[in-house]
């Protein structure tokens, strides 16, 4: 068993991913009153889009849509993160950290292609032309059936994803398999054991992630990705007698 030497509140691993966050988001509102567009940039794109960049399958976890989606992630991964990180070291914490990254933008990848192949198949060669060569507000030609689903295809190719969320949710699972029976608290007012929590927060994820409501703009199955690319390190890591916890 792994035992640190020192218990910080914020090891250096987690402070720098921190430090790193608030960084890109100062970046992003800095350069965007200079007409830059950093989200273009290095927010991730789908394959088909012609802002899609290799770097952005790494730069997005970076990248956050707004001051609360910052917040919220970034106390996630203070609150729970540190304690991986003291008890696993940095170097190990920032491995599990890109790979459930990493992961999660795999399984989102794959669940978006999916959708965008179910809905070109609706579509001929020539409609799906359009659409790929579409620029925002621009107006495409097809019978009223034909412009919903050319509308759909253009959404789903052109709209980006942001957020460290997939990571942090690989960090939320890690943390209801070492500690199962910590209790956390819900609203600050319900206890729960970190194990029933973090199923539960798995089984709405996979549940909002089907129902697939257009109005819904969370990246549901990279959050799934996250938890599962986690379980499966940590299972090859307890598999090859690593000792994690």
């Amino acid at each position: 068993m792994y035992r640190p030497t020192s218990f910080s509140q914020l090891p250096e691993v987690v402070k720098n991913l921190l430090i790193i966050n608030g960084l890109f988001f100062l970046g992003t509102i800095s350069l965007d009153n200079l007409g830059v567009d950093l989200t273009q940039i290095l927010a991730l794109h789908q394959f088909q889009s012609a802002n899609f960049m290799p770097h952005q399958l790494i730069t997005h976890f970076f990248m956050h849509a707004n001051l609360t989606h910052l917040l919220l992630n970034m106390f996630a991964l203070w609150m729970f993160g540190k304690i991986l990180e003291n008890v696993w070291g940095g170097k190990r914490f920032l491995i599990y950290y890109m790979f459930t990254g990493l992961g999660a933008a795999a399984l989102h990848l794959a669940f978006s292609q999916y959708q965008i192949f179910e809905v070109s198949s609706k579509l001929n060669t020539d409609l799906i032309a359009q659409v790929l060569n579409a620029k925002p507000n621009s107006q495409i030609n097809g019978t009223a059936a034909e412009i919903s689903s050319m509308q759909k295809l253009y959404t789903l190719i052109n709209t980006p994803t942001v957020g460290a969320s997939g990571a942090v949710f690989g960090i939320l699972l890690a943390f209801g398999m070492l500690f199962p029976n910590t209790l956390l608290y819900i609203y600050f007012a319900i206890p729960v054991k970190a194990k029933y929590f973090v199923i539960l927060y798995g089984v709405i994820e996979l549940y909002l992630g089907l129902s697939n409501n257009p109005a819904d703009n969370v990246a549901h199955f990279a959050h799934l990705g996250g938890m599962i690319f986690g379980f499966l390190l940590l299972k090859y890591w307890q598999k090859n007698k690593t000792q994690f916890y």
